[in-house]
């Protein structure tokens, strides 16, 4: 099972309605399958402020995380994606990209 089929089955526990993990690691000089981007639609971040909902996606990853350098998350409940419909894309990297040399 690849890392991405593995943080999809842990989040798997949050019951999405939407669920997009991708692979950003390119854009980093890091190597591969380190740096994810997780779009999740849940029910349960329903009345979440954007930390506990980060905590509650931590608890369902549990030591998974410890496999992971970089998590962008965005986390949604299914009213706030119906008016957003989509995430923003992610940042570059910090710590200086292999594109970039």
């Amino acid at each position: 099972m690849s890392k991405i089929e593995h943080l999809q089955a842990a989040f798997a526990a949050l019951q999405p309605e939407h669920l997009d993990v991708l692979d950003e690691s390119h854009m980093h000089s890091r190597g591969l399958e380190t740096h994810y981007k997780a779009v999740i639609v849940s029910p349960q971040f329903d009345g979440l402020n954007a930390v506990k909902r980060h905590q509650k996606v931590y608890g369902a990853l549990g030591d998974l995380m410890g496999q992971v350098h970089a998590l962008a998350l965005h986390t949604y409940t299914p009213q706030e994606w119906s008016a957003q419909g989509i995430a923003p894309d992610s940042p570059t990297c910090r710590g200086g990209s292999k594109h970039d040399h």
